[in-house]
């Protein structure tokens, strides 16, 4: 009898513990999913001005962006930075996807080995600097894209 009560002490105690660890896992979870703003790299193709890039962004902050622009780094195939420039990425509502297009002029797409954005010089809506914390970068296209 004393056996039988100790047995389920301890599994009373085995399903307190598990409960409670996976309360923490979810809310660890929830904790890593809330992320900044998804910039990908959608798309590069020749252009008649030069080379045409195609963007797809999500907000993903508690708050709408009402004006961002990424500060972006273009290396060329000797990996040397060939150019700086800022892209106004104009608003980006919270939790809408929004694709945003750019065609970089005298610029030849096949030179483009590597994407690095340097900064958000503008962003309008959040607090400070919430626009590159936690920023998620990815390309879906052979040119790397990092941030």
């Amino acid at each position: 009898m004393a056996v039988s009560k100790v047995a389920a002490l301890l599994t009373t105690g085995l399903i307190v513990v598990a409960s409670t660890s996976q309360a923490f896992a979810q809310n660890a979870a929830a904790a890593s999913s809330t992320k900044g703003p998804e910039v990908e790299l959608n798309g590069i193709a020749p252009s008649k001005k030069g080379c045409m890039m195609t963007f797809v962004a999500l907000n993903n902050l508690a708050a709408p962006i009402n004006k961002i622009s990424f500060e972006l780094a273009f290396f060329n195939d000797k990996n040397g930075v060939d150019r700086v420039t800022v892209l106004d990425f104009r608003d980006l509502p919270q939790g809408k996807k929004r694709v945003r297009q750019f065609d970089m002029p005298n610029m030849t797409c096949e030179n483009v080995t590597r994407l690095l954005i340097n900064d958000a010089p503008v962003c309008d809506g959040p607090a400070a600097g919430e626009c590159m914390k936690g920023l998620v970068i990815r390309s879906k296209v052979s040119v790397p894209f990092e941030g």
